[in-house]
């Protein structure tokens, strides 16, 4: 089976994590972190800067991993690394998407995620809402 090599942005502001609706293809409509391929020559830091580049239009400092994915699809396997990342300048203006949101907990554990996304969008739900109790319970 085809091994395909991406990486993915997990981009949080202000307790949320941005995600988008796939807008083609066999899984249109389900949501995912943005990223891409990773073209030959590149690391996959400089991919995901690439991709976030050409898809939101923004510059991204890519930090720590947020975990490794390993998924296989009908047609080919797929190997995921995601990573942190936090936009340095620019807006958000979705070129290659249509539909997007930045999730909160609730929002994360209920969107329609693709197969591969929805372990960590669930891990990462509960990051948020362990965060969203932490600061209720300082005010």
């Amino acid at each position: 089976m085809k091994t395909v090599n991406v990486v993915a942005a997990v981009i949080g502001r202000d307790g949320r994590i941005f995600a988008a609706a796939r807008g083609y293809g066999d899984f249109k409509g389900q949501w995912e972190f943005p990223g891409g391929k990773i073209e030959p020559g590149e690391t996959p830091e400089e991919a995901l800067r690439r991709e976030i580049r050409e898809e939101l239009r923004v510059e991204i400092q890519v930090g720590e991993k947020a975990g490794d994915i390993e998924y296989d699809y009908p047609a080919f396997h797929l190997s995921m690394q995601c990573f942190r990342c936090r936009i340095l300048s620019g807006e958000v203006d979705p070129a290659e998407t249509g539909e997007y949101a930045w999730l909160d907990s609730a929002g994360m554990a209920k969107a329609p995620w693709l197969p591969a996304d929805r372990d960590l969008a669930l891990r990462l739900s509960r990051e948020l809402r362990e965060q969203e109790d932490a600061r209720k319970a300082r005010a």
